[in-house]
């Protein structure tokens, strides 16, 4: 992909029109304020939608319409609807997770609380367990090894944060690269250009077919990928500024500070998605070339099924944009 793509990226995704997305196993899950949709293509062929409500929990909790806070909570439901998600789809598309066998455990859950109960708690705990091991390997891991940089240093306890900050982004190029070998994997990518391309066209009011979006950018300025980056940029800024010689002190304010940075990340990716100047530009540059790695070209059968997903966002919640581009609400 040349780089123009990445100009072409950043000019279509300048206008807000508040859908987000997620590639799922074989589908797209396309987001509206309140509620998501889910396209997944069944091992027949045809395409399964399931609509689901969601309140923001801004309007449940009002201290989460603050800037930083509105990230942080945006970033923590984001997690469990992303989960569950992910679950509805490899049911859907023929994984077939009902054929394994509860264990005894799990059986016992299931009967005290109900399946519907087990499932939630399933979901929060998985969640649970990909937080520990993200902040363990991307925030935890880098303080260690800068450990041993420590007495070379003499003493410039500011420079741990950028071998930290390299230490970090280089663990998270690998685990990209490594994923990224993997076959399913690699349609998880599709789908994920497919969902790029998608919001593209739709933010362009152009026509939602299957042959006008693939002439879009699979690239996206507020793709989560792009998040991720900036989490380890801006957390390498902030950690220049906390300087200590305390290793235990060291990781005790790089876990404090995770849920802030995350909110900081969103506050940027929000105002990148808007803006068209070049220091918004310039500073997307570097996850809109990450997105490379985590996005592959679709094919039209991957573009139809996220067109289908926005289609039914658009359809329930009247969007505005709606009836413009071709997009008829039925």
């Amino acid at each position: 992909m040349k780089n123009d793509d990445i100009k072409k990226a950043y000019q279509a995704a300048g206008a807000d029109k508040a859908i987000g997305g997620q590639a799922v196993i074989e589908g797209v899950m396309m987001r509206g304020k309140r509620m998501y949709a889910i396209a997944v293509r069944t091992p027949d062929g045809h395409i399964e939608t399931v609509r689901e409500d969601v309140t923001p929990v801004s309007e449940k909790y009002k201290l989460f319409k603050l800037p930083i806070l509105r990230g942080i909570a945006s970033f923590l439901s984001s997690l469990v609807v992303g989960m569950e998600i992910l679950m509805k789809s490899a049911e859907i598309a023929g994984e077939n997770l009902e054929d394994e066998e509860p264990s005894k455990f799990e059986r016992y859950l299931i009967d005290k609380f109900g399946e519907t109960a087990f499932m939630k708690f399933l979901i929060y705990v998985s969640v649970a367990v990909a937080l520990v091991i993200s902040v363990a390997v991307f925030m935890l891991l880098p303080v260690y090894v800068g450990g041993f940089f420590e007495g070379l240093l003499k003493g410039n306890t500011w420079a741990l944060g950028i071998i930290e900050g390299t230490v970090r982004i280089a663990l998270f190029l690998g685990y990209l690269s490594l994923v990224g070998r993997n076959r399913d994997i690699q349609r998880v990518f599709q789908y994920h250009g497919a969902e790029h391309k998608t919001i593209n066209c739709f933010e362009a009011d152009c026509e939602l077919t299957p042959e006008k979006v693939a002439e879009y950018p699979r690239l996206h300025k507020r793709c989560g990928t792009s998040f991720l980056l900036i989490v380890m940029v801006i957390s390498m800024i902030v950690f220049l500024f906390l300087r200590t010689d305390v290793f235990l002190e060291r990781v005790l304010w790089r876990v404090l500070l995770v849920p802030f940075i995350a909110g900081a990340s969103y506050e940027f990716i929000k105002w990148a998605g808007r803006s068209k100047s070049k220091a918004a530009y310039y500073l997307s540059y570097p996850g809109l070339c990450l997105q490379k790695v985590t996005t592959r070209e679709p094919d039209l059968s991957q573009i139809e099924t996220a067109i289908t997903a926005l289609k039914e966002v658009l359809k329930s919640e009247n969007n505005e944009g709606a009836v413009a581009g071709g997009v008829q609400p039925s």
